[in-house]
């Protein structure tokens, strides 16, 4: 569990994070503040482990909140505006959330920081950040969550990627490549610019077409992708 604090001066861009806080499994809200001088004493007592963090604040800016912490929290930094954000890297932040903040967004700034403050070999109680992800369907201003667990396999469709599960098809606005960086590679597996693939579900491969539980059509395998495919093949074959 990660006990993370809220700092920002508008009331209303707390209340975004605090929702998107309480809805995530492996965070806990230790508290929230309008003021960060004020927050800087829960952080120095030890109490807090992640800081959502405001820029731009009257009484101490962001960046002057993170030098004054000198390490005992790690940060991600909340603003309106990009410009500030090579400066907060250079600090050493986590990530950088542009407002307003979405939801997927958010998850994937979480488990960045998942990946900080989690020692080596260690997994969260609820696993939670590899058993689903939140997408954006073509409804608009609709998110939707997919269940890792029960995809078939991921199609590229120019400017969407199609999400298959049980013979249904949900049509996600994003890209192969940054889907593909967000799904846990232990679970899946690019094998063709167009195709992901859940490898738990590979039941046979025969030349360039690859075989899955549960579906129907076969997945052709890209020349680019087979190399890495087959490394992984072998080494699961009884020598």
């Amino acid at each position: 569990m990660i006990r993370c604090m809220i700092v920002d001066d508008e009331q209303h861009a707390i209340d975004i994070l605090e929702h998107y806080v309480r809805q995530t499994p492996y965070l806990e809200l230790v508290d929230s503040s309008t003021h960060p001088i004020e927050a800087l004493q829960v952080v120095a007592a030890g109490k807090v482990d992640l800081v959502f963090l405001d820029i731009q604040m009257p009484e101490l800016s962001g960046i002057d909140f993170i030098k004054a912490i000198n390490g005992k929290a790690r940060v991600i930094l909340t603003t309106a505006y990009s410009e500030f954000a090579l400066e907060g890297y250079e600090l050493d932040v986590v990530d950088y959330l542009l407002k307003p903040v979405r939801l997927p967004r958010f998850l994937q700034a979480v488990q960045k920081a998942m990946a900080v403050l989690q020692p080596a070999g260690a997994v969260p109680a609820t696993e939670a950040e590899d058993d689903y992800l939140f997408v954006k369907t073509e409804s608009k201003g609709k998110l939707l969550k997919i269940n890792l667990a029960d995809i078939d396999y991921i199609e590229g469709m120019k400017n969407y990627v199609a999400i298959h599960r049980g013979g249904q098809k949900t049509l996600v606005y994003t890209s192969m490549k940054e889907l593909e960086e967000r799904l846990p590679q232990k679970q899946f597996m690019r094998v063709h610019k167009s195709f992901i693939i859940p490898l738990s579900r590979i039941t046979g491969i025969e030349g360039n077409l690859l075989r899955l539980q549960g579906v129907g059509a076969e997945i052709l395998i890209g020349e680019n992708y087979k190399p890495d495919l087959m490394e992984l093949i072998r080494n699961k074959m009884i020598k």
